[in-house]
């Protein structure tokens, strides 16, 4: 397996590696291996954060549409026999 190399050219972005590697005591490669792995933990959260607040707002609605005797629209609401939309 070949390895690729990454190269940074903007100048604002390598002293910004420069300083995390510097303050972390460690080199420029681990200190952007360690953001971006950082980022992604952060993202992956946010996203698992963001499923489970959808799933607690579906169930939410759904308990109130059964207070108030709603029933949700089912496949036959919304389609014919030929599965065309009503």
């Amino acid at each position: 397996m070949s390895m690729a190399t990454m190269n940074i050219k903007d100048p604002a972005v390598r002293e910004l590696a420069l300083e995390l590697a510097l303050s972390r005591g460690v080199s420029m490669t681990e200190a952007v291996r360690q953001a971006v792995i950082e980022a992604l933990r952060h993202d992956r959260q946010n996203d698992d954060d963001y499923v489970a607040r959808g799933l607690r707002l579906a169930g939410a609605i759904r308990k109130e549409m059964d207070a108030l005797g709603i029933e949700p629209l089912t496949d036959d609401d919304l389609y014919d026999e030929r599965g065309l939309p009503r």
